[in-house]
């Protein structure tokens, strides 16, 4: 899946990692409760950089009698997803005993009974970036570990802005007038993000949204609450960009390879995406490497609000060797692997010390910008519908944007479609 989902196309990698753990006193003691430790398996939808093999050989040689085996789901989300339900809802011991997944699916999971709560004093939260431990709790309690996170950015070229004696835009107006008029006198489209009828579409609307002050659910999707002025006015800013084309038609296309490949071959003045845009477009071939800056999204009066992307490491109800699983999960989420999750693969890792070291900044010169934006991010809406919360808010989306609805008639739409939905 992207990262959403996701540096490099490693923002696509969803890790699904198959092993278990045990909630109940006896069986989470080492050594004790029905085969706690023994071999395990790990499934990836695509691990498109290759950088999880690494880690894995690290834990299987300082654990023989717990050795991992990878297994590789397809490259989209919603194949992967597919493919952990049917077999979670499948009898016997199934095949995934921990899964890496998206961080939008746990309550969905948690919800449906496939993974179980974990006690939290067996992971280093405290260490974490305060936001992402929220996107692995469901009800109250932990129901999956976080591995990797992510949050959108406003990419920029800074060769044109520096030309035109301006900084990078804070507000949406900032944005709005930069994009309108500075992006044609350099022959530039003004603005993009993903506005394709998929995950990326609800992602950006979200963040509209909730950079206006708004929501979509609340009470872990018991509550709709999009109908509001903030929802109208954030729908209302996208929809107004395309109907005034400073966001150019051709984004209503656009998923994150195709935003951001439009930015790297130079016809872009901004972009939303995730930070793995900005390494690729910083990279050999990029017509624009050395070019582009990274700030954080705007708002209406000052930053925005990004929706949290990543994964999160969760435990099937059926695991075979659960004190094997929790190990395994403290393995990849400890300091030292996770350095190793951002320089192999990219990937925005969870431990906040590392977004303040030098070696690494210097390596990924983004990584203070991202940490702003990750304290600042929001996960997208919570439900144990959340497939369904998505699809209404694309389509309802995708109208207000190609004006078949206005944007307040789209709202008013989202409000009784998730209404609807959530009432299941």
């Amino acid at each position: 899946m992207r990262w959403t989902r996701a540096a490099g196309r490693g923002l696509l990698v969803l890790v699904v990692l198959l092993t278990g753990y045990v909630t109940s006193g006896a069986q989470a003691r080492e050594g004790q409760g029905g085969g706690g430790r023994g071999p395990l398996t790990l499934a990836t939808a695509g691990d498109l950089t290759g950088y999880l093999g690494p880690l894995l050989d690290g834990w299987n040689r300082a654990h023989p009698g717990e050795r991992v085996t990878l297994v590789e789901l397809p490259d989209s989300a919603d194949e992967t997803r597919a493919q952990m339900a049917t077999d979670l809802r499948a009898g016997g011991g199934g095949r995934f005993d921990v899964l890496n997944i998206d961080v939008n699916w746990t309550p969905e999971f948690a919800a449906a009974g496939w993974i179980r709560p974990l006690p939290r004093e067996r992971f280093a939260l405290g260490s974490f970036l305060r936001p992402v431990v929220g996107t692995a709790t469901y009800d109250g309690r932990l129901y999956a570990v976080p591995y990797v996170t992510n949050a959108g950015l406003l990419l920029y070229r800074k060769d044109v802005l520096a030309a035109e004696g301006v900084p990078p835009p804070r507000t949406w107006a900032e944005l709005e007038h930069q994009a309108e008029t500075i992006a044609p006198r350099h022959g530039l489209g003004g603005y993009a993000g993903q506005f394709l009828p998929y995950e990326g579409l609800t992602v950006n609307a979200a963040e509209a949204v909730y950079s206006a002050g708004g929501t979509i659910l609340g009470d872990e999707g018991e509550r709709v609450t999009v109908d509001s002025a903030a929802a109208r006015e954030g729908i209302g800013f996208l929809a107004r960009g395309v109907r005034e084309g400073w966001i150019p038609r051709a984004a209503l296309g656009y998923k994150e390879e195709e935003s951001k490949q439009a930015f790297q071959d130079g016809r872009l003045l901004f972009l939303r995406n995730w930070p793995y845009a900005y390494a690729v477009a910083s990279g050999e071939g990029s017509k624009v490497a050395g070019r582009i800056g990274a700030v954080p999204l705007p708002g209406p009066d000052g930053p925005g609000t990004s929706v949290l992307g990543g994964s999160n490491l969760a435990v099937s109800s059926r695991a075979r060797h659960p004190d094997s699983a929790a190990r395994l999960i403290a393995y990849l989420t400890s300091e030292s692997v996770q350095r190793q999750v951002l320089t192999r693969g990219a990937l925005p890792p969870v431990r906040a010390a590392l977004y303040d070291d030098p070696a690494l900044v210097r390596a990924f010169p983004y990584l203070p910008t991202l940490r702003e934006s990750v304290l600042r991010a929001a996960p997208r809406p919570k439900s144990p519908h959340y497939d369904q919360v998505s699809l209404v808010v694309q389509a309802a989306v995708q109208d207000a944007l190609t004006g078949r609805q206005t944007p307040g008639a789209a709202v008013r739409r989202l409000a009784r479609e998730l209404a609807a939905v959530s009432s299941h």
